[in-house]
């Protein structure tokens, strides 16, 4: 079986990001494949390079079963677009961010992760950072249902789920 690799990425590498990268290290090692997909994330400013996730972002996630206190925040790199399979970013400037440094024929591995979600409709994953408990627990509901979607798509890059019906004739 071949590696799949994700890289989530919003402003500061405090909040979503982080936590979305542990809600699919979760749910890959629930599905048995902790060893075909390298998950990591990055922040598109350096203002927070090296500083755990934001105390909020970890309390909220604690509660939902979310271990992010071993993360430490890093800045994107432009071996970032060569590295990862897709980069999905947060929201609208973090994808444009993502457009204005990757190289043009890696363009392809850049999409909003909110692509993924299969019951919520939501154009971004929204900043949580300056708002309240309400907007951690939104943003929790966001990255648990795209990594669900995700963890389906990369089931079908690696192989390892049917992409339909057997035809059985």
């Amino acid at each position: 079986m071949s590696r799949f690799s994700v890289l989530f990425v919003c402003m500061g590498n405090l909040c979503r990001s982080p936590t979305a990268q542990e809600v699919l290290r979760q749910r890959a090692t629930a599905a048995g494949l902790a060893e075909s997909v390298r998950i990591d994330s990055a922040g598109t400013h350096s203002a927070h390079k090296g500083e755990p996730p934001d105390p909020r972002a970890l309390a909220h996630a604690a509660r939902r079963g979310y271990v992010l206190a071993d993360r430490r925040s890093r800045q994107l790199t432009n071996s970032d677009f060569c590295s990862f399979n897709l980069l999905l970013a947060m929201d609208y400037g973090n994808l444009e961010e993502l457009r204005r440094r990757c190289p043009p024929e890696l363009q392809y591995r850049l999409r909003l992760l909110t692509e993924f979600c299969l019951h919520t409709r939501s154009p971004v994953v929204p900043d949580p950072y300056y708002g309240n408990a309400q907007g951690f627990e939104h943003v929790l509901d966001l990255l648990e249902d795209a990594c669900d979607g995700l963890l389906t798509h990369i089931q079908r890059q690696l192989g390892s789920v049917p992409r339909g019906p057997v035809d059985e004739k």
